[in-house]
This record gives C-alpha cells, sequence and structure tokens, in this order.
C-alpha cells in the first residue's frame, strides 16, 4: 500500500509526496511535527501540518536566506536567527569566516532535537563553537536586545499562530533597534502567487524603517508556488551595490555573486505588487 503526505497549501491546491516511512511524529509544547523519510524529497521536516524543509530541495532557501546580506554587510560579525531550528541558516552563516557569533533564538526545543537527529546534514553547524542557541521567545529576544546585531534573519515558519508576530510592523521596528547603525536584515515573506496581501503589508512596513529596502526571489519546488521571496532591509549598505571583491569562495549549491544580484530582477507581476 502506497503512503503519501498532503500539505494543503491553500484551500484549493495541495501538493503529495510518497512517503517510504515516518521517522517521527510528536506533539511537542507547541506544535505538531513530523520527519518524513519521502521518495522524491528526501527526509523532510513537518510543523503543523506544513512542510518547513527537505534534504533535497533545502540548499536553496537557506543559501538565500542568508548570504544575500551576509555579503552585503561590509564585516558582519555578530549574527541572530530567530526560528530555523531546523539549522538550516546556521550551516550557512557560519561558511563566513568573519562571523564570531551566531545565536539561533528558537522557541521549540523539539524541533532542534529532531533535526539534529533525522537531518543532521542540515543541522551540522550548531555543534559550530561560535554558535549559541537559545530556546525562548524570539520577538522577546530581539525586544531586549538594542544595538547588537549586524544582521538579523527571520527564518519564520508561515504566519500562522504564534509566528503572525514575526509578521508585524512592531517587531521589524524592534529589530532595527536591535541592529547597529550599518545592520541588515533579511525576512522570508512567503509566495508571490499566494501572499500578495502579505507581502505588500511587510515591505511596506519595513521600508518605512529603513533607508533600503528590497524584494528578492528563489525557486523551492516544495513551497507553495514554487517561487519565493525575501524582503532585505538595510541601514547603509544597497545589496545591489556589492562590490565583487568582497564574495569570497564558499561552498554553495544555488547562491552565486551572479545569482545575488540576479534576483533582485523581478518578474513584472511582482515589480507591480510592491508599488501597489
Amino acid at each position: 500500500m502506497d503512503l503519501w503526505f498532503t500539505e494543503k497549501q491553500t484551500n484549493t491546491l495541495g501538493l503529495s509526496l510518497k512517503v517510504l516511512r515516518t521517522l517521527v511524529t510528536e506533539h511537542t509544547q507547541f506544535q505538531d511535527l513530523a520527519v518524513l523519510e519521502t521518495e522524491q524529497y528526501g527526509r523532510m521536516l513537518v510543523l503543523d501540518g506544513i512542510i518547513q524543509t527537505t534534504t533535497a530541495d533545502e540548499f536553496v532557501y537557506h543559501e538565500m536566506i542568508t548570504h544575500v546580506a551576509l555579503f552585503t554587510h561590509k564585516d558582519p560579525k555578530t549574527v541572530a536567527i530567530i526560528g530555523g531550528g531546523d539549522g538550516g541558516a546556521v550551516r550557512e552563516v557560519v561558511k563566513h569566516p568573519g562571523v564570531e557569533r551566531v545565536v539561533l533564538v528558537e522557541i521549540d526545543e523539539r524541533v532542534v532535537a529532531a533535526s539534529r537527529q533525522y537531518l543532521p546534514e542540515i543541522a551540522a553547524g550548531l555543534s559550530d563553537e561560535r554558535v549559541e542557541v537559545r530556546f525562548e521567545d524570539g520577538i522577546r529576544h530581539i525586544r531586549e536586545n538594542k544595538g547588537v546585531y549586524d544582521v538579523v534573519i527571520v527564518d519564520s515558519t508561515d504566519p500562522i499562530g504564534a509566528a503572525v508576530g514575526l509578521f508585524s510592523a512592531e517587531f521589524y521596528a524592534d529589530i532595527y533597534e536591535s541592529l547597529k547603525d550599518d545592520g541588515i536584515m533579511v525576512a522570508q515573506t512567503e509566495s508571490p502567487f499566494h501572499n500578495q496581501d502579505l507581502i505588500r503589508k511587510s515591505f511596506s512596513a519595513i521600508r518605512d524603517l529603513f533607508p533600503i529596502t528590497r524584494l528578492y526571489l528563489a525557486y523551492v519546488p516544495t513551497y507553495p508556488s514554487g517561487m519565493w521571496s525575501f524582503t532585505i532591509a538595510s541601514k547603509e549598505n544597497d545589496p545591489l551595490s556589492v562590490p565583487m571583491d568582497r564574495f569570497i569562495n564558499i561552498p554553495t549549491k544555488y547562491y552565486t555573486p551572479q545569482i545575488h544580484f540576479a534576483a533582485f530582477t523581478l518578474p513584472q507581476l511582482v515589480g507591480q505588487m510592491l508599488q501597489g
């Protein structure tokens, strides 16, 4: 008998994957968690029925949510990652030798534990000596740490339940205050096909705070529509003005200096969305 997992990505659209075996399912203090072995995309982390990452395509998302900001900043040393308990963003950040401190703030300890056990290739960076893992509310952490970080990465789940606050204007204002004078933030901002209102609202709220705000795209097969957006905001440095000699050679599968700039070339439908 074939077993399938289906994520209902909208009320009228789903993505189904054939499951070879279930590695773990549990109800944590905060959410339902599962790790499944799929035939098409390898091991897959699922929270509350929503695909968070898979071993086959995770590198696209994790490389693009990290390296664009880290290469835009002239000398990033302190980095906060809000969410991202699978460790993928951490793995990419610690590829930068100049980074001295990475603070991962994840509310659900079980996400980190499951990722360490079942997704070791994604979670490997969590063991780096520069990384501090804190199991607490990311919104509170950012509010209580002002002028601390060079880069803040919001690696959030979808805007459901506790994660709704990670898309609020108040949170973005607190991020601005948590950054140093030349600081940069980046957040995943969902699908241009399915989340237009959220993208407009988030982009507008961030643009009201930062002198430089831009949206860029990457393509993640297991995320709704495949097209995924990120919003980067900077107090000083423009991601479109990064000198080529700043791009050091790090191992990646998707991100390149050319992709860095090309990702900001938006399809007409996305550019018009930001003007509305």
